[in-house]
């Protein structure tokens, strides 16, 4: 029979552990999700660059018909 010490112990290591793996997904999770926000902020700006210049060429195009 397990005494009452051994089954505190045991009920301690579980909760450990299951706590440290729960906290081991929810940082993949967090992890996963900035480099998703990182990559989207950063194809955003490159939107950015190429419509800057998009618009620039359009400006020297319409410049070149007026001269």
């Amino acid at each position: 029979m397990v005494g009452r010490t051994e089954r505190t112990k045991d009920i301690a290591q579980e909760l450990v552990q299951n706590t440290a793996t729960r906290v081991g997904n929810i940082t993949s999770i967090i992890t996963t999700a900035v480099g998703d926000v990182a990559r989207e902020v950063g194809e955003l700006v490159t939107d950015g660059f190429e419509l800057r210049d998009a618009a620039r060429k359009a400006e020297q195009a319409e410049r070149s018909k007026e001269s």
